[in-house]
């Protein structure tokens, strides 16, 4: 149940965003130029990103409903939880692996980050863009755990989380909300 008296059982994002569109309007079109805009980084590249970041958190709303999101762009089911259990063995490109120990270490000890971190991401061939794109991600993780966490959302059902991940890739992010749609 979330802590405010005033919204659903099952309330999520969408409840406080429709409720301050001041706020979360623009908030969406940053998500959006994000999450769906130009990047050296794949949409399915950045939601397994925003999903890896949250999991290491330990926030399972956002990472139920963006694993979900990653899984409908195309990434294998089942990647994010071996990501979680061991970077290191995980089925995934080898030169991802560097980007999500970056990931990791953001998430977890943002303090501790230094220039050795940020080397092994461009050694194994991102450039500044893809490095700048994955930080922004975490950072979105990070704030989206503070906001569900912050009203006590309990996570989608895996069926739900599966219906939203399909609107979102069909609408991206602005789109959900229709108080955010922009005349054609």
């Amino acid at each position: 149940m979330p802590f405010f008296k005033s919204l659903p059982g099952d309330a999520g994002p969408p409840n406080v965003f429709t409720q301050y569109p001041e706020i979360y309007g623009p908030w969406s079109e940053t998500s959006q130029a994000l999450m769906n805009g130009p990047s050296p980084l794949s949409q399915a590249e950045r939601e397994l990103i925003l999903a890896y970041a949250a999991g290491v958190a330990g926030c399972k709303f956002v990472y139920g409903a963006h694993s979900e999101v990653a899984y409908a762009w195309g990434i294998e089911r089942g990647v994010l939880d071996r990501l979680l259990q061991d970077l290191g063995s995980a089925p995934v490109e080898a030169r991802l692996k560097p980007l999500l120990a970056f990931v990791r270490k953001l998430m977890l000890t943002p303090g501790e980050m230094a220039q050795a971190d940020a080397d092994a991401v461009f050694e194994a061939g991102w450039d500044e863009k893809a490095l700048h794109d994955a930080i922004a991600v975490t950072a979105r993780a990070a704030f989206m755990q503070r906001l569900v966490e912050g009203h006590g959302f309990t996570p989608f059902s895996r069926e739900v989380a599966i219906k939203h991940a399909k609107k979102r890739v069909e609408l991206g992010y602005v789109n959900l909300y229709p108080a955010f749609r922009k005349p054609a």
